[in-house]
């Protein structure tokens, strides 16, 4: 436990951290504000020092989360040329549906989490418009160097891609099979290869 008043290093990081440990342990009945601050191995009121209370909190937690995803589906561009472009958007869904579902299903139950989520999402902050952006600019990299077929709809090809990622997030459980098993499929019917 740290002591009082003492500032505790990366501590956004450690309480996010935290909570995945909980949700992945204990299910989302578990979180708690108390919960995630023992786990973190925090005073019991630092979470509501630095969040307005649990809603802010995993709000913030979402938000962070697919803003690395985001950062990492933003590389993809860079990568036209390199690699297959099968692997490349593999690689780019595999980064999305590392998301932790009981993450990304917390924010679905918190009505108050869930607002704050599509109010910063619909002012820019990263998520699925972004990641879908940046497949799109990767395809079409990727088009103009003539490894995807010239006739591809790249932008309907980014949303039908990032629309399924968002749909095995939301819809999976632990006994459906892995999601990526059924991502690589579309990935081929997408650039028309097998």
């Amino acid at each position: 436990m740290s002591p009082r008043g003492v500032a505790i290093p990366d501590l956004r990081a450690r309480l996010f951290d935290a909570a995945e440990r909980v949700l992945a342990r204990d299910g989302a009945a578990a979180l708690t504000s108390r919960a995630v601050t023992a786990e973190a191995g925090c005073a019991k009121g630092v979470l509501h020092t630095h969040f307005a209370g649990l809603d802010e909190f995993v709000a913030e937690l979402v938000l962070d989360r697919f803003a690395r995803t985001a950062e990492l589906a933003a590389a993809l561009p860079a990568k036209a040329g390199g690699g297959t472009p099968a692997g490349n958007l593999a690689d780019v869904a595999s980064a999305v549906l590392a998301l932790d579902p009981g993450v990304v299903g917390l924010a679905v139950t918190r009505p108050a989490a869930a607002l704050r989520v599509r109010e910063a999402w619909a002012a820019g902050a990263p998520g699925f418009n972004a990641i879908q952006a940046s497949v799109e600019a990767y395809l079409n990299a990727e088009r103009t160097l003539g490894r995807v077929p010239a006739g591809l709809d790249t932008a309907s090809a980014a949303l039908a891609l990032v629309g399924t990622l968002h749909h095995l997030l939301m819809t999976g459980h632990p006994t459906a099979p892995p999601p990526q098993t059924r991502v690589k499929p579309l990935i081929h019917t997408l650039l028309g290869t097998t």
